[in-house]
């Protein structure tokens, strides 16, 4: 069958369902199916599967409404794909119910055709009417309870709720002068961590290599870190394709890295994290993370961040980054190091459109319409 945008959507809607990631997927049904398709249908195709992933909780709830109880039993993963696929496009994209209706029921196991068909228009129609009645935030913005929970007591409802709208929104593409794509937020931690021309800098936990690229092309050495060796294939593969002989991908974990301690004159820990400032960039991120997992995160964190201020020289800079808001993984990792580590002098934060958080700095999602990011500079003692 010839490949449509909504059939590569519907596509990727259930290899993530069978645990694929989005923003790796999506492109690959596109390489494999997407040969008729002109550019618009391709973007079109990203539009609604990465909408319809992330917008899935609201897409259910008003489905769910217009399902008899006698036709749940009817509604198996496959069927659900497809009528989160037309709810979205009805409530969220603004398309014209006979071209959402029609072409998406097309898309439905012939068995559910009429239960699509039927659902999806009084979904039109009640959409049609204005905004439905949604039971609470979580569900209006589509979130996981506790991710609104969370935000909410870390940030205050008001800033958390237009966090939280702002990843709601697809993404804005971010291209740096070498024609490496990255969000604005993650180029500003660079540009803070300010490598100069001929300084040897570490990049802890550097894959999928943007941040270690763009240290390279300060004019820095970069030893570029990575735990596992299939990411750190990537970033290998990123210095390739920029040419840039200035970096060295090694596979080292972060929290015992054999690397000569005090050989640094800048250690990037980049960690891992709940990721709850990139939900808009990763669709499919805000059904994964689960609640215990940012404890565990922040105690990564904080491994790492001992293993990286052994790397640095005597007067070196140490910088600290995640994509993330919860207070767990910025302030309070901020004050455990002023505790446990005092010696580590804390550096300026950057200014505007940073906002001072402890004696660091973190950017929200709306401030800039970037991702959400938080960051810590300090010298180490000399």
């Amino acid at each position: 069958m010839r490949a449509s945008s909504r059939s590569v959507a519907l596509e990727a809607l259930a290899r993530v369902r069978g645990g694929a990631y989005a923003n790796l997927v999506v492109p690959s049904i596109l390489d494999a199916r997407g040969a008729t398709l002109s550019d618009r249908d391709k973007a079109f195709a990203t539009t609604l599967a990465y909408g319809a992933i992330r917008m899935a909780r609201a897409c259910d709830w008003l489905v769910d409404r217009h399902v008899r109880v006698g036709h749940r039993k009817d509604l198996d993963p496959d069927v659900r794909d497809v009528l989160r696929l037309g709810a979205y496009q009805l409530a969220f994209l603004g398309t014209p119910p006979h071209a959402a209706v029609s072409e998406t029921v097309n898309l439905a196991p012939q068995r559910a055709r009429g239960l699509v068909n039927a659902v999806l228009r009084q979904v039109a129609t009640e959409v049609a009417k204005g905004s439905p009645p949604w039971p609470d935030i979580a569900t209006r913005l589509s979130y996981p309870v506790w991710i609104v929970e969370r935000l909410n007591a870390d940030l205050g409802e008001e800033v958390a709720e237009a966090a939280l709208r702002m990843m709601d929104e697809p993404a804005r593409v971010s291209e740096r002068l070498d024609g490496y794509v990255q969000d604005l937020s993650s180029q500003w931690v660079v540009e803070a961590l300010a490598a100069q021309p001929g300084e040897v800098v570490l990049d802890l936990c550097a894959a999928p290599g943007g941040k270690a690229t763009a240290l390279a092309n300060s004019g820095a050495w970069v030893v570029a870190a990575d735990r596992s060796v299939t990411r750190t294939g990537l970033v290998a593969s990123n210095v390739a394709k920029l040419g840039l002989a200035n970096v060295c991908p090694v596979v080292a974990d972060g929290r015992h890295a054999p690397l000569r301690p005090g050989s640094f004159d800048r250690v990037l820990v980049d960690a891992p994290c709940s990721g709850l400032g990139v939900l808009r960039r990763r669709p499919d991120a805000r059904w994964r993370i689960q609640p215990e997992d940012v404890e565990s995160l922040a105690r990564l964190q904080r491994q790492l961040l001992l293993a990286g201020a052994a790397l640095a020289r005597p007067g070196g800079v140490l910088a600290y980054s995640v994509c993330t808001m919860t207070s767990a993984e910025t302030c309070a990792i901020d004050a455990w190091l002023s505790r446990s580590t005092p010696q580590l002098e804390a550096l300026d934060p950057p200014g505007q459109p940073w906002e001072p958080l402890g004696r660091g700095a973190r950017l929200l999602p709306q401030t800039a319409g970037t991702d959400g990011m938080y960051l810590l500079l300090l010298r180490v003692p000399g």
